[in-house]
């Protein structure tokens, strides 16, 4: 099917267009502004469809949005400590947007960038480009950084990231899109498994301490399937916002898998990132689409990544880039019903 394109608005005098990539079963709704996912109409088990990620109506809304929905973040997702980081023996110091932390790339990360973009019909595919310039938010290097989005006739979402630097730097990118496989309500029925037999505790500020704890035994054990609200019904933990340990980088592995009981929506996560941010918008308040008030734990986010804080926690895998160098990473989105 021939992906679709539409004007959808402009922003700082750059157009923004909208794209739609179609297979017999799904429909995923794509935008240049900040290479976001805007929406994902999948089958229930008896066929009807719904629009299980959140976002808004138009494009002033993610313009205006605080949530970061849908979007590419970076260059670097997630946080670090003190908004700041040394590399190669050199400190930079990033744009401070959490506190004294930077997250998710800064006040003005990829999130709020107007990506180009390269329409494949025959691979249902969408591919955005984006060159962030030397010191943007801080970070060191220009960096030339490419978001492929191909919808596959197995319902299969696959997110290849690509980039490369004119000198050494950083980078984890991640999509930040919100999840409601239900369509409507809260996800806290909804059925989780994710495959990391640890994770990463952290301080008041959302900061990885450097260490890592094994999941048995804690609120923080979904190795096999339960509800995401388990243990917030029983009040051992308020939300999640936690990030989970899967393995090498570059390995692909099955991350997690999400079952929305009464819809029987099944999506499954692949990735050959090391680390998963679990996150069940806890902070989330705000009108989305049609009118409605998305609030707390109306969705979950499983957002695939370098673990956060890693330039300054040299234990865990490595998330410099150098220059000559291409950095590749995958990461799918599986649907089904059940």
């Amino acid at each position: 099917m021939a992906v679709v394109k539409e004007n959808w608005g402009s922003y700082n005098g750059y157009a923004v267009h909208l794209f739609t990539l179609k297979n017999n079963d799904l429909t995923v709704r794509l935008t240049s502004f900040g290479a976001a996912l805007v929406g994902i109409d999948a089958p229930d088990k008896n066929g009807e469809l719904a629009d299980v990620v959140l976002g808004y109506d138009n494009l002033d809304g993610y313009i205006n949005g605080g949530s970061f929905q849908g979007a590419v973040v970076g260059r670097y997702a997630n946080r670090i400590g003190g908004a700041a980081f040394k590399l190669d023996e050199q400190e930079y110091q990033l744009a401070k947007n959490d506190g004294d932390n930077c997250l998710h790339g800064g006040s003005y990360g990829f999130n709020r960038r107007v990506w180009e973009y390269k329409l494949n019909d025959k691979e249902n595919s969408v591919t955005f480009t984006y060159r962030s310039p030397d010191g943007e938010e801080g970070f060191p290097s220009a960096l030339n950084v490419s978001v492929k989005y191909t919808l596959t006739d197995k319902n299969k979402l696959k997110i290849k990231y690509e980039a490369s630097a004119d000198g050494d730097t950083i980078f984890n990118p991640t999509n930040h899109a919100y999840f409601n496989l239900g369509g409507k309500g809260t996800v806290l029925d909804t059925v989780l498994q994710i495959k990391a037999l640890n994770y990463t505790p952290f301080d008041e500020f959302n900061i990885p301490t450097g260490e890592i704890e094994s999941v048995p035994e804690t609120p923080f054990n979904f190795l096999k399937p339960k509800k995401i609200g388990a243990y917030i019904k029983e009040g051992k933990i308020a939300g999640y916002d936690h990030n989970f340990l899967l393995g090498e980088f570059g390995e692909m592995k099955k991350a997690a898998v999400a079952h929305e009981p009464e819809s029987g929506r099944i999506m499954a996560v692949y990735t050959d990132m090391p680390a998963i941010q679990f996150y069940t918008a806890n902070g989330l308040s705000e009108k989305g689409k049609g009118g409605v008030h998305f609030g707390k734990q109306d969705a979950f986010c499983l957002e695939t990544q370098f673990t956060p804080n890693t330039p300054n926690l040299p234990n865990f895998p490595s998330c410099k880039l150098k220059k000559g160098k291409k950095f590749k990473s995958v990461t799918i989105y599986a649907f089904g019903v059940k």
